[in-house]
């Protein structure tokens, strides 16, 4: 039984063992297809995947932020209600809230209960129905005496502020490098940043922004921001190669205007002289600045450089596997380079001879 089924893997060739032959070919189309294929390889990994992708890096995709920043003006207006008004970095500089205010219409008191509330609303529902006109009844509500009024202004009234200068200072950390910088400059020069402005070509490094600038690198135009609001994007780059010590290592900027129009309301409460809680409602058009870092870091390290490597030689492994299928398969004389390449050797016979 046993010789049988040993007989039977033979006969399959199961137990066959391939080894290598190296067989040389004076064949041109399948040589410069393989020198060509080669030399690609070559190119990609050492041009592309080592060169140009740091292949040989170790990455940090990951970093650790922080952003501060400061913003710097003054300015004047002149507000009826208000008469002429100073603004300065307390005044300006607020968070935002989005309401808005629909009429609340009714027939009767039990449209209007008592108590009830709305995200829309200017106050606290009295529980009463009242007659607004002669054709139309609200509902009446607690709330500040008189309600704001939908009117936009026609010019901008801080159209100064396009001189005010935003401070960002940006740290990132590299922790898996402990490798951190920041975006201002270093230098020994107190005053230098106060004088400084960026600038893409001859200040590429200083942090303070000016306002109009800054829109007008957004896309934007600086007094239809000023005029109803608006959203400037703000995204810090950090592509850093850690081989040279972290002096490749700098703060790309780029600006993009996201929105038009951007407004929110803020109030300042006094008591009157006749004991009446007063209140001043101020519904401001602004520019909001959304600021966005990502970065990553790179560093020389056995590991990736092995797997590249590796990975290129394997590549020229499959060159050869390629080459050895157009010269079995495809070439002309394809039989020939078969019989010549595979070739099946036998041990000879052991024989005894009989003394």
């Amino acid at each position: 039984m046993a010789s049988a089924v040993a007989a039977a893997l033979v006969g399959w060739g199961f137990l066959d063992y391939k080894t290598e032959k190296y067989v040389m070919t004076r064949n041109c189309r399948v040589g410069v297809s393989q020198r060509l294929l080669q030399l690609g390889v070559v190119v990609y990994v050492i041009g592309w995947a080592l060169l140009a992708k740091k292949g040989y890096q170790e990455w940090d995709v990951d970093p650790h932020i922080s952003v501060i920043t400061k913003l710097k003006g003054v300015s004047v207006t002149q507000i009826k209600q208000l008469e002429n008004r100073l603004w300065d970095v307390a005044d300006f500089v607020k968070p935002s809230q989005h309401p808005s205010v629909p009429l609340a219409n009714c027939w009767e008191d039990k449209d209007c209960p008592e108590g009830e509330t709305g995200t829309h609303s200017h106050g606290i529902k009295t529980g009463q129905c009242v007659v607004f006109n002669g054709t139309h009844r609200t509902c009446e509500i607690w709330s500040w005496c008189p309600v704001e009024h939908g009117a936009v202004p026609r010019k901008p009234l801080l159209i100064q502020a396009q001189n005010f200068t935003l401070f960002i200072k940006n740290t990132v950390t590299f922790s898996k490098f402990n490798f951190s910088k920041t975006n201002a400059l270093d230098t020994w020069d107190s005053t230098y940043f106060k004088h400084c402005r960026y600038d893409p070509h001859s200040s590429p490094y200083c942090p303070v922004f000016r306002i109009g600038d800054l829109v007008a690198m957004a896309g934007g135009d600086f007094e239809d921001l000023a005029l109803l609001g608006g959203a400037v994007g703000i995204s810090i780059h950090w592509d850093c190669n850690l081989d040279t010590r972290g002096s490749d290592c700098c703060p790309q900027y780029s600006f993009r205007l996201q929105q038009r129009g951007y407004n929110f309301r803020t109030a300042n409460h006094w008591w009157e002289a006749s004991g009446v809680e007063a209140r001043s409602l101020l519904k401001l058009y602004g520019i909001r600045f959304d600021i966005l870092v990502t970065g990553k870091a790179g560093k020389f390290a056995l590991i990736p450089t092995a797997i590249t490597v590796g990975t290129g030689a394997a590549w020229l492994g499959m060159v050869t596997f390629l080459c050895d299928l157009l010269l079995l398969y495809v070439d002309r004389e394809a039989r020939f380079y078969w019989r010549t390449k595979y070739e099946e050797a036998k041990a000879p016979k052991a024989t005894i001879n009989a003394a």
